[in-house]
């Protein structure tokens, strides 16, 4: 089964919204820059209202070590993702597992880029366009991902409800990752969107 992260949660009631539709893990965005950027006192409050078995995501961009290590103290983040240049060696100093956010474009090894963050429980795929560190969504061409990762990624980048089956079928990953593709606006969710995507991940059990 293709698990489901949402991701850009900034409201309680999104992150029950997408726990109730089956959501396997949702995202807390704390990189400033972005629109979906929570404070900690927001992102105590979403892990609190969450019910067992939702995997709390945090994503950082660049991020100081202190920051990180800031936000793990305030709120029970369970698995981080890096989204910016982080070095293997800086992904794994914090004592939590980890997932390696890529932008793929046609000239970068995945497979060596597999490898040298082999420590990641898995890699991120998104969209790259210059100058965006992520959220921006973009779709990026799917036969780009050799089919040996396919069961080691989360697909992003450009996800919807519409699409979500076809990006299933053609690279079968072990997970697929939305953000503005279930909004009303920048943070704020749609449960009927969230369901629809959850259903349309879910299509071919």
């Amino acid at each position: 089964m293709t698990r489901v992260k949402i991701c850009g949660i900034t409201r309680v009631e999104d992150a029950v919204a997408a726990a109730t539709a089956g959501a396997d893990a949702i995202g807390l965005v704390f990189y400033a820059k972005s629109p979906r950027f929570v404070s900690l006192s927001r992102a105590r409050e979403i892990c609190d209202a969450l019910p067992p078995f939702v995997t709390t995501v945090g994503l950082f961009v660049d991020a100081a070590v202190s920051d990180v290590q800031t936000v793990l103290a305030a709120a029970p983040i369970d698995l981080l993702q890096f989204h910016g240049e982080e070095s293997p060696e800086y992904c794994a100093q914090f004592g939590k597992p980890f997932m390696k956010a890529v932008r793929v474009r046609p000239d970068l090894d995945l497979i060596q880029y597999a490898t040298l963050y082999k420590a990641a429980k898995a890699l991120l795929l998104d969209a790259y366009v210059p100058g965006k560190a992520g959220g921006t969504g973009m779709t990026f061409d799917w036969n780009l991902i050799p089919k040996e990762l396919a069961a080691h990624i989360v697909l992003s980048g450009g996800l919807t409800p519409e699409n979500v089956v076809d990006a299933v079928k053609a690279v079968r990953p072990w997970a697929v990752d939305v953000s503005s593709g279930v909004e009303a606006s920048p943070g704020v969710k749609g449960a009927a969107k969230i369901s629809e995507f959850i259903k349309g991940a879910h299509a071919d059990l």
